[in-house]
């Protein structure tokens, strides 16, 4: 696995959104679905607006694959769910802070769904 560059990270993390497409299982992917995304030192992470519950969350999950676009970025990634308790309330604060202009009903939903952080790794 590679690491981001850092124009990477800063173009991903000034854009507004992330177009997220998961593969299939036969490893095709779905259709890009627009999604939040937000940086925590070098990494990037992304969260299920609608939880577990998500259709590209649930693809995620399943084959841990995927292609994003954002910021003039186009890279094929894998994705890591994280349980750290920690990264979890790093990410909680990088939602709250890039998009709490959006007001509640926006940004609560994607802190209760903390669940499904995945790690942007790229390939």
């Amino acid at each position: 696995m590679t690491a981001w560059t850092n124009d990477e990270l800063t173009r991903i993390e000034h854009a507004e959104e992330l177009q997220m497409a998961p593969s299939r299982s036969d490893g095709t992917p779905r259709t890009p679905v627009p999604i939040w995304v937000v940086r925590d030192g070098d990494d990037l992470y992304v969260r299920s607006f609608r939880g577990s519950a998500g259709a590209w969350y649930r693809a995620a999950r399943a084959s841990h694959d995927g292609r994003i676009r954002s910021g003039g970025v186009d890279k094929d990634v894998t994705l890591v769910e994280v349980t750290d308790p920690g990264v979890n309330d790093r990410i909680d604060t990088a939602y709250r802070t890039k998009y709490g202009r959006y007001g509640a009903s926006y940004v609560d939903p994607m802190v209760a769904s903390r669940d499904t952080t995945l790690k942007l790794v790229p390939r």
